[in-house]
């Protein structure tokens, strides 16, 4: 497996989402948090990860300057290759990143910009399960019931939990494989919900990594606090 560690591997952050459950004007990963944006959180795990290469993020148009010029430049993050511009849709962003991918990248993560409470240890782990096994997902196993509910919300079923886990990222693939996905969906014009089901729907297996119920995606202000005093206990 060491010549698979010594492959290259490219980490493709979007952080051009709307936020649009998060209020206020400034979009969510640029949100500060004791005097540095949230993307900066996010990118110091991959920064500072001996098996992570290189690092592209993908922004809005409008915001790939700012994002250069006050969080790349301005934290030094040497290992960011490139901002790119993103797309509509989550899905469109990652396109957009794979894009920007050179031919000697051979690993993909894909992570979301505002999951800063990501340890190393779980990249390590997805890492190292992809190198084994070309794809890995981490997750979580779900906590609650869960109910599946018909439109006019009366319940349908009640699935077995056991069985059910919370997706996060990091996702990671051999490039090929994601590549692979990503133009046949685009040819189909079929949409996923995370880069695993893109995969997934064309008939590749996907690998389980275990996670930590604290990388939490901030999407509401709640989320916001409890990031705040997560960072304020670790420093």
């Amino acid at each position: 497996m060491r010549w698979m560690q010594l492959a290259k591997v490219t980490a493709l952050i979007p952080c051009a989402g709307q936020g649009n459950r998060m209020g206020g004007t400034v979009n969510k990963p640029y949100l500060e948090v004791y005097d540095r944006p949230l993307l900066a959180y996010t990118l110091d795990k991959f920064q500072s990860h001996s098996l992570v290469d290189e690092i592209i993020l993908i922004a809005k148009s409008d915001e790939v300057e700012y994002c250069k010029q006050e969080i790349v430049h301005k934290y030094s993050f040497t290992k960011v290759s490139s901002v790119v511009v993103g797309g509509l849709e989550r899905q469109d962003s990652v396109r957009s990143g794979l894009a920007a991918v050179d031919a000697e990248t051979e690993w993909i993560i894909v992570h979301d910009g505002v999951r800063p409470l990501v340890t190393a240890e779980t990249i390590s782990r997805a890492l190292n399960t992809a190198f084994v096994h070309q794809t890995a997902v981490v997750g979580v196993p779900v906590k609650d019931t869960i109910k599946i509910v018909h439109a006019d919300l009366t319940v349908k079923e009640t699935p077995d939990r056991t069985s059910l886990w919370q997706v996060q990222t990091p996702q990671v693939f051999r490039k090929d494989i994601l590549l692979e996905a990503y133009k046949k969906a685009y040819l189909s014009g079929w949409r996923g919900t995370d880069d695993a089901s893109l995969v997934e729907k064309y008939g590749r297996q996907v690998w389980m990594v275990r996670g930590e119920y604290s990388n939490i995606k901030v999407t509401t202000p709640e989320d916001l606090l409890y990031v705040k005093e997560m960072i304020r206990v670790d420093e």
